[in-house]
């Protein structure tokens, strides 16, 4: 039996998935969900897994024709987006809380996707882009892409301890550890540690630091992959990167084999 994914894709055309997330619908990943719960259809007919597109044919969402100047090629945008503590990161939000997406620039015929997600408690720089085929690779594991945070705990952490979370801790959801800790001293019970990791797991900053007895007490993301979080985009602002920027986060996607 072949898999949808070694089916070769006719020239001229481009697989559904892809299509959509370049569209900014959602990762690639949501987007075969949608089709395989019927969701998506392609000249009038229901899509399968795997199937591919034309520039011409006509794509519906739950039922709504996807606009044609939606589906072509464009322009690649990417935002650093430097989130306060108190939003979260989704597009709406049952209990009434701020989200980040309420201070985020308009864009024409299309939406922003979040490359990874921030927690309420933690600040720092978050991507969104135009592109969700580009945020689902980003945020891939296997691309290993650098995230790092600056952590502010309270009381001192002894050698063994730091020792400890770049070997390995085991969490509920798998061994997790620190690839870098680098100390940047402190006043009185606080002290500040830079660490990097090349994961995006929920809270795992936090997790890991929790799991030996270390309280957490700010979190901020300052950088991800190439990209710096930049002293001039205040909490609450967004920055356009530019296309060398753009092209860094591409260069950091492996070949798929």
């Amino acid at each position: 039996m072949i898999k949808p994914d070694a089916v070769k894709t006719p020239k001229n055309t481009e697989r559904l998935q892809k299509v959509l997330a370049r569209a900014g619908y959602g990762s690639r990943r949501e987007i075969e969900g949608w089709i395989s719960q019927g969701r998506v259809k392609v000249n009038d007919k229901v899509a399968e897994i795997g199937q591919s597109c034309s520039p011409g044919d006509k794509i519906k969402v739950n039922g709504k024709l996807v606009p044609a100047a939606r589906l072509r090629a464009k322009e690649t945008k990417v935002i650093i987006y430097h989130k306060p503590v108190g939003e979260v990161t989704t597009r709406s939000d049952p209990e009434g809380r701020n989200t980040v997406f309420d201070n985020l620039p308009r864009i024409q015929g299309g939406r922003w996707v979040s490359i990874g997600r921030l927690d309420l408690n933690t600040s720092g720089l978050l991507l969104l882009t135009t592109d969700g085929h580009l945020a689902n690779e980003l945020m891939h594991p296997s691309n290993e892409i650098e995230r790092e945070y600056a952590v502010r705990v309270f009381g001192e952490v002894n050698p063994e301890t730091l020792k400890i979370l770049k070997t390995g801790v085991l969490l509920e959801d798998g061994t997790a550890r620190f690839d870098a800790i680098i100390d940047k001293g402190g006043q009185g019970a606080n002290h500040w540690y830079h660490v990097i990791l090349k994961e995006g797991r929920k809270r795992e900053v936090r997790r890991l630091w929790e799991s030996q007895g270390v309280t957490v007490s700010r979190l901020i993301r300052v950088r991800f992959g190439t990209i710096n979080l930049p002293k001039s985009v205040r909490p609450g602002r967004s920055e356009d990167l530019t296309e060398s920027q753009i092209a860094s986060l591409q260069q950091l996607i492996k070949p798929k084999t």
